[in-house]
């Protein structure tokens, strides 16, 4: 059972980057899918999350992303993605990609099984 989170990288402010979670040994579409993040210095955060394909497709978005980031899954692909668009310094951070069956709040570490290895993005002129 593996999370494999990719796509990360340096990027200018405004611009825009995906990160993907790939997942082996397990199916993704019967997880929700979080994606946390964590700044130098700083607690791991929740940013997105979305609910398995048994659910209704819910997605969930940290404020400070909300309007910006996009989260989506491929079933066929068994990949969940994080479209990141307008990107701003302060979204410099490791991205973490994790499954689980969040029950008490999508954006608690405690409610995920496994998680990836993180991908970093840094956003800087």
């Amino acid at each position: 059972v593996q999370l494999q989170a990719s796509g990360g990288g340096l990027v200018q402010p405004g611009g825009s980057l995906r990160l993907s979670c790939a997942a082996s040994g397990f199916s993704l579409d019967d997880y929700g899918i979080g994606w946390f993040r964590q700044a130098p210095g700083k607690e791991r955060e929740g940013v997105s999350c979305i609910s398995s394909s048994s659910g209704d497709g819910s997605t969930w978005y940290a404020d400070s992303v909300k309007g910006r980031f996009t989260i989506s899954r491929d079933n066929a692909k068994n990949t969940v993605y994080l479209q990141m668009n307008s990107l701003k310094p302060d979204d410099t951070a490791v991205y973490y990609c994790a499954a689980g069956r969040p029950t008490t709040g999508w954006d608690r570490r405690y409610e995920y099984d496994y998680w990836g290895q993180g991908t970093l993005v840094t956003v800087s002129s």
